[in-house]
């Protein structure tokens, strides 16, 4: 599912091209988990990583942060790692912060986070993992 707002690969393409600041919500400070080897791929690919996790002390030697409202400055795309039924809550974070993009990773859809963060203008991608489309748009 992509938004209501029907996200184009163009779109992607741009986000992915222009916004290099990614909050990683629920980014896990174990190698063998798909949260951490995703946002280390971003990284290496010259994104800046924000860990957003209440249970790690750091990730990547970078100090994680309990919630988005604890994110020091501007965020550019939140990409979520958390089950789909913390989607809303996410989406709520995201307005309040008043970050760019939301992108929830593959096999994570909310139908009111999306509608929601339409409401508010806020750019969303679900269900798609945004290694995947970096990999495909811009490499």
């Amino acid at each position: 599912m992509i938004t209501l707002s029907i996200i184009q690969p163009k779109d992607i393409k741009e986000i992915l091209s222009r916004r290099k600041r990614i909050a990683v919500v629920g980014l896990s400070d174990k190698p063998n988990r798909t949260s951490y080897q995703v946002a280390n791929y971003m990284r290496q690919a010259g994104y800046t990583i924000i860990p957003v996790n209440p249970t790690v002390d750091e990730v990547f030697g970078i100090k994680a942060v309990p919630t988005l409202k604890d994110v020091d400055g501007s965020i550019d795309i939140v990409n979520v790692f958390r089950r789909s039924d913390a989607l809303l809550e996410v989406a709520k974070e995201t307005v309040d912060v008043q970050a760019k993009v939301f992108w929830a990773q593959l096999g994570l859809y909310h139908q009111e986070a999306e509608s929601y963060l339409a409401k508010h203008h806020i750019p969303t991608i679900m269900n798609q993992c945004i290694k995947v489309a970096h990999q495909h748009y811009i490499l």
